[in-house]
């Protein structure tokens, strides 16, 4: 497997369950994703703007490669409802042979059309 190819997960937080559901949808449906998965529950402390803040939110991990990652973190930027959306690359090193070209399977070429 090519390092373009190598599974990178990419997290990023949402208001609400709904928020998250449709911007997965649109990710998966892209095939700028395999999988996401969605955690709702959480509870966030933050300050934003100058104000200390909690807030329920949904976390969400975007499994996709490597190559992919640009294309994912525009769209997920475009369709997310905050401000200041929450989007981490977390590089992966290693994993199940299977389940990393299953990733590759699922996702488009960033050539693609």
């Amino acid at each position: 497997m090519g390092n373009d190819d190598r599974p990178v997960l990419i997290y990023t937080t949402f208001p609400g369950l709904d928020e998250a559901k449709r911007v997965g949808h649109a990710l998966v449906a892209a095939r700028l994703a395999a999988c996401v998965n969605m955690f709702p529950g959480m509870i966030s402390i933050f300050e934003w703007k100058g104000a200390r803040e909690e807030a329920g939110e949904v976390a969400m991990i975007i499994k996709t490669r490597a190559s992919l990652t640009e294309a994912v973190l525009a769209e997920t930027k475009r369709l997310h409802p905050y401000e200041l959306p929450a989007l981490l690359v977390l590089p992966t090193d290693g994993g199940s042979a299977e389940y990393c070209g299953w990733i590759v399977s699922q996702t488009g070429s960033p050539d693609a059309p």
